[in-house]
């Protein structure tokens, strides 16, 4: 016998840290060779790590909700066979599959580590307010030796879910964390609802989003507020029982972590980098507003899902055929520009996890159809969670749809490796100088800022005008292309 220990694995795109998510097996089970260990959260996706041993889980190093970087040790297995070096072994150069927030795979092994007080909101995993990600513990740089059991500290104390299972009721006396998926515990704690007190209907009692909507239809009691208030600060008690936003304690503390970090500091590096030029212009959208309707009710795009965006889309990518420059890119390395003849189109897309831009590939070579059925994928993949890294990089130039919102303009940054980015605002039907009088027209703002190292103003001016030359007077575009 011999102990190996599966460091956590390079998942690409120059990511240096993951956090455990929900860990699928638990110290003393027996695995097997491509068996899923736990789900990780980049600051990309969601990632199952498989194992790259057969043999018996020895040390799990690391809490759901810990940070770990890339090379820190995962898990620690006792595996048959001779050359019990007990060294390390890395991943074998095995790539781990991208999943979603949806159901896993049944391995046919227990769930989750179980572990002392894992309520929703344990002090381990503190919920955030307003913010739908899981909360996670501080990453520590002191690691297990291997074979060597890890320290837990007491609210988390490791314990095996299998060892007392007649002691399980539903009022979760057993000490065991329910079992369910990372957004059902999500919806849970946004609800209120303590899931000890729910019973589970999925394969091996897992709890599901609907047995969750049953407990509340059935007049289940919210669960207490988490644990984070039970450490709000002294004035939250003093407040003489002045109403809070929410019902939620005065002061939280809200982790950074995931996407929401990477999107602060790549917002941050650009800001600081690229020296940001920001142009707007008002658009009478009438023509393409009718356009958009006569496609809608066309057989040819009866089933495409074609809006304002998608149109604002296509005509980025025509106007850029004549000023590439905003499609291009500064290398800092060797201080040259770099232009590029293809457009992988960004888009900004609010999810649950915080904002992803994932990109189309070579958009310029798509008809309106392609483009409208690439976009519509991306987006429903990015609210489940399911896009890979690959989708989430590579992008020359972004668009970013505001109006959503009910807003007409902004000052959008540039992602970084990009030359511009445009938003566009929503659609106002507000009175509008037209041929000579007054009418009621749709109008919309377009907002682009560029970088203005190798972007001047008369590119972006010229980019600007002629995106809203088109969406102005669709016909234009026989004159562009």
């Amino acid at each position: 016998m011999s102990q190996k220990t599966f460091r956590l694995p390079d998942l690409g795109e120059g990511l240096t840290e993951s956090e455990i998510v929900t860990w699928r097996v638990a110290e003393g089970d027996a695995v097997t060779v491509n068996q899923v260990l736990a789900d990780v959260e980049t600051a990309k996706a969601v990632v199952e790590v498989s194992s790259p041993f057969a043999g018996v889980v020895a040390t799990l190093h690391g809490s759901e909700g810990e940070t770990l970087e890339v090379g820190a040790p995962l898990v620690t297995f006792t595996v048959e066979g001779a050359g019990g070096d007990g060294g390390d072994t890395e991943s074998e150069g095995r790539v781990p599959t991208l999943v979603g927030y949806g159901a896993a795979p049944d391995t046919g092994r227990p769930g989750r580590r179980a572990r002392r007080g894992g309520s929703a909101g344990s002090a381990t995993s503190p919920a955030p307010a307003g913010e739908p990600e899981r909360g996670r513990a501080p990453s520590t740089s002191e690691e297990a030796p291997a074979g060597a059991a890890r320290p837990q500290p007491e609210a988390a104390e490791p314990e095996r879910a299998d060892e007392a299972p007649e002691a399980q009721s539903a009022s979760g006396t057993s000490g065991e964390r329910p079992r369910c998926t990372p957004p059902v515990r999500l919806y849970a704690r946004r609800e209120g609802v303590d899931l000890t007190a729910v019973s589970g209907s999925g394969v091996g009692g897992v709890i599901t989003r609907a047995d969750v909507e049953a407990f509340l239809a059935g007049g289940g009691a919210p669960a207490a507020e988490p644990a984070a208030q039970a450490a709000a600060p002294a004035e939250a008690g003093a407040s003489g029982g002045v109403r809070t936003l929410g019902g939620r304690p005065r002061t939280e503390s809200v982790p950074v972590k995931g996407v929401r970090k990477a999107t602060a500091s790549a917002m941050v590096a650009s800001a600081f980098t690229a020296p940001h030029v920001t142009e707007f212009l008002q658009v009478d959208v009438t023509e393409t507003m009718e356009l958009l309707a006569e496609l809608k009710a066309s057989r040819e795009y009866r089933d495409v899902k074609l809006t304002p965006m998608t149109l604002a889309a296509k005509a980025c990518l025509v106007a850029m055929e004549r000023t590439p420059d905003v499609n291009a890119r500064w290398d800092e390395a060797s201080g040259t520009i770099l232009q590029q003849n293809f457009v992988n189109l960004g888009f900004a897309a609010a999810t649950p996890r915080g904002l992803m831009v994932p990109n189309v590939k070579d958009a310029q070579a798509m008809s309106l159809t392609e483009l409208a059925d690439a976009i519509r994928e991306l987006t429903g993949r990015a609210r489940e969670g399911r896009l890979s890294p690959a989708e989430l990089s590579g992008g020359t130039f972004t668009l970013t749809n505001v109006g959503v919102f009910g807003v007409d303009a902004g000052t959008p940054i540039i992602n970084p490796g990009e030359g511009a980015i445009i938003a566009i605002g929503q659609v106002r039907r507000m009175p509008w100088e037209h041929r000579g009088e007054i009418a009621l027209r749709d109008v919309m703002t377009l907002s682009l800022s560029f970088d203005h190292r190798f972007v001047d103003g008369e590119q972006g001016s010229r980019f600007l005008a002629d995106v809203g030359a088109i969406l102005r007077r669709p016909g234009l575009t026989l004159t562009m292309v």
